[in-house]
């Protein structure tokens, strides 16, 4: 069972997709910030992470850097808002393999951690 990393600071967005996710079969593990997130990562080493752009603490981009010196193959997908572009680029650009908008589409999300952990 593929393991998948929750990061964002809504806990409605984080309950939605855990739902979403356990659903169809993967383990769940949920992050509020960017800080959390690298404790969890190195706790659970999951296989991949969706990885909200916009947090306290630590943002999505600080995070994704951090999280590719931990390990540089970990497959990202950035959940974004709409008008964050050149952070969606920036991102990409950094390793992130996809990216989600908000508000999601739940296929879309399904397709994204399909796509980013190869099932």
């Amino acid at each position: 069972m593929k393991k998948i990393l929750i990061v964002d600071d809504a806990a409605f967005m984080r309950m939605r997709c855990n739902r979403l996710l356990t659903e169809k079969g993967y383990n769940v593990v949920e992050a509020a910030n960017g800080l959390e997130a690298l404790q969890k990562f190195k706790q659970v080493h999951p296989d991949a992470v969706l990885l909200d752009i916009t947090m306290p603490e630590m943002d999505g981009i600080e995070t994704l850097k951090k999280l590719k010196e931990l390990d540089s193959n970990i497959c990202v997908a950035m959940v974004t808002a709409m008008g964050q572009q050149s952070m969606v680029i920036e991102a990409l650009k950094l390793g992130a393999k996809d990216f989600v908008v908000k508000p999601f589409d739940a296929d879309r999300v399904l397709a994204a951690v399909q796509r980013i952990v190869g099932n």
